[in-house]
């Protein structure tokens, strides 16, 4: 039996079979997004398309949900769908978005009966919403004018592995666990072990599946990383976010900040004082 409740307990053997068992239209928000969006919609009338971003681009399932349901709305345009979460709430309009997202049910109450489920999807999440702080200040630095969609890719960059500890937080479990116990395995490898496939494999299937813009899904793909400044901007404050997630002792900073310092071309300590006040307005 590969389901117990609501939660994935066995791997599926084909990366198929693993899309088929995530759906965009069920998944949960995060709380405090249930909580903002419901006092929003009180005062719809007052509010635009760029204050009710300033919401939904804090949480990765609400900024997925509101892709993938504008793609749905639009068959056989979904290329047509805007790039950013501001765009799209431009293009939906403000009161059919508080139509369509009614009654959202949030991630705390899914996970209520599983803590490490918590404590695992956390992890990942405050690193992403690290990433995207650290990507968006990079792209401004830069002058980007796509600074939105980068902040975007950054936060949806490890996707999938917040699913995984939203529906299979057993088998997410058992990949961190091997990867503690042998630091030096490779996170795909420890995935294609537990899983039969990656994670990177999964997200780009379901974001296919989904309709999510290409823009923004050839931002998450690491084989495209190094072909643009956008998305070695987009790896670099994963990839940093990933390691200062405990603390900036680990071994791996000191080559994350000379790569950091030539993407935005200022010197070692200016690339250090930034990412510390990046870090600090947290």
């Amino acid at each position: 039996m590969r389901f117990d409740g609501d939660f994935i307990r066995e791997p599926f053997g084909t990366l198929g079979a693993w899309v088929e068992a995530f759906d965009w239209e069920t998944l949960p928000v995060m709380g405090a997004t249930v909580v903002e969006i419901d006092q929003l919609r009180r005062v719809e009338d007052d509010i635009d398309a760029h204050r009710l971003a300033d919401v939904i681009c804090k949480d990765p399932f609400m900024t997925v949900k509101l892709f993938a349901y504008l793609a749905k709305r639009r068959p056989g345009r979904e290329d047509t769908v805007p790039e950013t979460v501001t765009g799209c709430l431009l293009m939906l309009g403000i009161p059919p978005f508080f139509s369509q997202f009614r009654n959202l049910r949030s991630v705390e109450s899914a996970l209520s009966v599983d803590p490490v489920a918590v404590d695992g999807l956390g992890a990942v999440l405050n690193r992403s919403r690290r990433a995207s702080d650290f990507a968006l200040a990079f792209a401004v630095h830069r002058m980007d004018h796509d600074a939105p969609l980068i902040h975007s890719a950054a936060l949806l960059h490890e996707f999938t592995e917040m699913l995984l500890w939203l529906k299979a937080p057993r088998l997410a479990a058992e990949i961190a666990r091997r990867q503690r116990i042998l630091p030096q395995l490779r996170s795909t490898d420890a995935q294609r072990a537990v899983l039969r496939v990656t994670l990177t494999e999964l997200q780009q299937a379901l974001m296919q599946r989904w309709h999510i813009p290409d823009a923004l899904t050839s931002l998450l793909n690491p084989e495209l990383t190094g072909s643009s400044a956008q998305a070695l901007t987009v790896e670099l404050a994963t990839r940093f976010a990933r390691h200062s997630a405990k603390g900036w002792d680990n071994p791996a900073i000191p080559d994350d900040l000379r790569d950091i310092s030539e993407l935005l071309q200022i010197g070692l300590e200016p690339t250090e004082h930034l990412l510390a006040e990046i870090d600090n307005r947290e």
